[in-house]
């Protein structure tokens, strides 16, 4: 098992002492390489944006086991929570009235347990809750995603307050992480659950990006087209790249944890 570690080990440390613009463009070859996999690997990209549903389900699971068999709820962000009760709320108003398929179903189940998660930490398990760690401003997110969903949102033909409200959730959710982040970053250390659980949510979006992005080169940009025109087909796209390069710091420092065998994730300045 040592021997196995060490070429990990010596890749690791070589990537953390690359400079900033070394590690992006190692970040970006990566994201491409995976892209390219998916490609050959999965034969119907459909398939991509129910795995992310799955594996974001599975994340919250892990929430779950921890609130109901740990009774705490300390380094998770109730803002988070929050955000992402309110995405998934507006998401499935749309998908009602827009269009109803399985991702309404998955939607409704995930709305569901989040609301469950929210009610845990504010009421069951207020004691553990770090109030003073959770201090990012939401408005900070809220009002510059619902500014931006009224001056670029899509150009179908449903009602105007509908495109709204699909722009809304679109750019809401691409940023609704980054008060679990802060929390993450004022603790600088993530115990076990936490940090499976926004590692799930890193992987999911992933799926979702590479099922948007590869949808894409197998229509030849014919999605882009059906989405409308302007700049919305542009921010649905950057929406799914932000929300994956947001968390892929993160990510990346979980895998190198789990590889060391480091059941605690300490999170070095600077990271997230």
């Amino acid at each position: 098992m040592k021997a196995a570690k060490k070429p990990i080990h010596a890749v690791t440390t070589w990537v953390r002492r690359q400079p900033p613009k070394v590690k992006a463009f190692l970040g970006v070859v990566s994201a491409m390489t995976a892209l390219v996999l998916l490609r050959v690997i999965v034969h119907d990209h459909d398939n991509l944006f129910v795995a992310a549903e799955a594996v974001h389900a599975l994340g919250i699971s892990v929430l779950i086991y921890k609130l109901t068999k740990e009774k705490t709820c300390a380094g998770l962000s109730l803002k988070s929570q929050e955000l992402t009760a309110l995405f998934l709320a507006v998401r499935l108003y749309c998908s009602f009235v827009m269009e109803f398929d399985i991702h309404t179903l998955l939607d409704s189940a995930t709305l569901v347990t989040t609301l469950w998660v929210i009610y845990m930490i504010r009421f069951k398990l207020k004691a553990s809750y770090m109030e003073d760690k959770d201090n990012f401003a939401i408005y900070y997110v809220v009002v510059p995603c619902a500014v931006l969903s009224v001056l670029i949102h899509p150009s179908t033909h449903h009602h105007i307050i509908n495109k709204i409200s699909w722009a809304f959730c679109v750019y809401l959710e691409a940023v609704s992480v980054l008060p679990q982040l802060r929390v993450m970053q004022n603790t600088k250390i993530v115990e076990p659950f936490t940090a499976h659980y926004v590692f799930a949510l890193g992987i999911a979006r992933f799926l979702s990006c590479a099922h948007w992005v590869l949808q894409v080169l197998d229509t030849r940009g014919r999605l882009l087209t059906a989405l409308g025109y302007g700049f919305w087909p542009i921010m649905v796209l950057f929406s799914e790249v932000v929300q994956t390069f947001i968390l892929a710091d993160f990510c990346y420092y979980y895998v190198k944890s789990l590889m060391g065998g480091q059941l605690v994730l300490r999170l070095p300045s600077g990271v997230v």
